[in-house]
């Protein structure tokens, strides 16, 4: 017994150190290495590391011989005020509101609404109080689906890695709106945690995870749907307490464009959707996505991804860029704004709301950075991160873009008074999504989007959630 114990220690020490000394010898940083990674470094190097230590680097990249920005759009649907979402990744909601909004100020049918209408703000407030009840119990029962697999399940540890978010995409708006309604945002102001919504979605993140716990150890799935509702009744206090009690009743006055009062009704939230909106939003869109990554003309869905656990995943037809930029132009050539969403950080010179391939020369810095859109979202450097309102193109003379414009959610200081312009290149090199009305849909298209969908993990690089 003890010659086995003996002999057991040996191997063991020795598998130790071999393995410790695999560590040291294998894939590390030797000092060869590193000095001829230091004997790389040349007088300019330095000089150069001396000018970007005390400088800001897109200062720095800047490119001063760039064309100018040119501000003529052939194609511009009406302006409307700018929005302004704060400390929030809401700009899916903001979004999907200015498209609404923008819609009801076209086609007004209310007679007794004049042509000078001034439009409309919707409140976010108001919808993103369901959004995150919904999305709390969308945890809540995944949790509750799961519980019989162990806590390293894929499917499990999505659910407990992020159980609530303010992101979100035009589904959410469709889904949320129908089910809830709408109101306008003077009669239901922003509150502070709606504005900033991180400790409150720090806060809610550990609630509920500890209520998936509680859920896993009910001891059966039927015990946890019985604690299920007590749970959502907690959510809802918490809601309550940071972004107020949703509001019921409510009487609202359309104006025109100098104040003046042009209707007064008593509505619901329903009954102020069926105003504005006035038919069911599921139905009358598709997604279209551009992801070289996978085959085109191929219609995917992504599961899990969606804001109540009733509502519809997120569901795309995957096109080239080509045919994303006709559906664009069809549906803004007939006033309309449309919802997209775009990785906005990448060569975005924020002090002129300008998007351009151009704009910055870090390669003169650095070296080259060259990866196509298939590579950067398949290591993860690019994916849509951000929702805005494409409401213009400016178009050449054989019809092809030369620049695009949208309606930014941070505030009206901001960029363009409140909007970026992109050039064409940088847009079909950084766009993602776009909602399309189906009237603007080709048949071949429409019948492509009606295909059996592909179910995609929503862990992919592709899916975040635009903020």
């Amino acid at each position: 017994m003890i010659c086995t114990k003996l002999t057991t220690s040996i191997v063991i020490g020795l598998l130790l150190s071999i393995n410790a000394a695999a560590q040291k010898t294998t894939g590390g940083i030797t000092e060869k290495m590193l000095r001829d990674i230091e004997s790389k470094q040349t007088p300019a190097d330095r000089a150069l590391s001396n000018a970007i230590a005390s400088n800001n680097i897109d200062n720095l990249a800047k490119n001063r011989r760039q064309a100018p920005m040119s501000t003529y759009f052939s194609i511009e649907t009406p302006k409307q005020s700018i929005t302004d979402q704060k400390q929030s990744g809401r700009c899916w909601m903001f979004s999907g509101f200015n498209v609404l909004r923008s819609d009801y100020a076209r086609t007004c049918k209310n007679d007794s609404l004049r042509k000078d209408y001034a439009g409309i703000e919707l409140s976010q407030d108001f919808l993103f109080f369901y959004d995150q009840l919904e999305k709390s119990n969308l945890f809540l029962q995944g949790v509750i689906d799961t519980s019989d697999k162990p806590m390293e399940n894929e499917r499990v540890r999505f659910f407990f890695q992020s159980p609530i978010g303010d992101g979100g995409t035009f589904c959410g708006v469709a889904d949320l709106a129908e089910k809830y309604g709408l109101v306008p945002a003077e009669v239901c102001t922003e509150t502070y945690s709606a504005e900033n919504t991180s400790k409150m979605r720090t806060l809610l993140k550990s609630k509920l995870r500890q209520m998936g716990l509680q859920l896993r150890n009910a001891g059966s799935k039927a015990k946890a749907e019985k604690l299920k509702p007590s749970m959502l009744a907690e959510v809802y206090h918490m809601l309550v307490m940071t972004l107020g009690e949703p509001i019921k009743t409510f009487s609202y006055t359309f104006r025109n464009k100098d104040g003046k009062a042009l209707n007064t009704k008593q509505f619901t939230p329903k009954t102020f959707y069926d105003e504005v909106v006035g038919r069911p939003l599921n139905g009358s869109f598709i997604m279209v996505m551009n992801d070289p990554r996978r085959p085109y003309h191929k219609t995917y869905e992504v599961e899990y991804d969606r804001h109540t656990y009733d509502g519809h995943n997120w569901k795309y037809l995957n096109l080239p860029m080509e045919d994303i930029e006709q559906l664009a132009i069809a549906q803004l050539r007939d006033g309309r704004k449309l919802y997209s969403s775009y990785d906005v950080g990448k060569q975005f010179d924020r002090k002129r709301g300008y998007l351009a391939l151009d704009n910055y020369d870090y390669t003169s810095l650095f070296g080259d950075f060259t990866m196509n859109k298939a590579e950067r979202i398949a290591t993860f450097d690019s994916g849509s991160t951000h929702a805005m309102t494409l409401t213009a193109v400016d178009l050449d003379a054989d019809g092809k873009p030369l620049q695009w414009k949208v309606e930014n959610s941070w505030g009206s200081d901001h960029g363009q008074k409140g909007c970026l312009i992109m050039t064409a290149e940088w847009f079909r090199e950084y766009m993602f999504r776009l909602v399309v009305d189906k009237q603007y849909v080709p048949e071949n298209i429409l019948r492509e989007a009606e295909q059996k969908p592909i179910m995609v993990m929503p862990e992919d690089p592709l899916f975040m959630e635009d903020e």
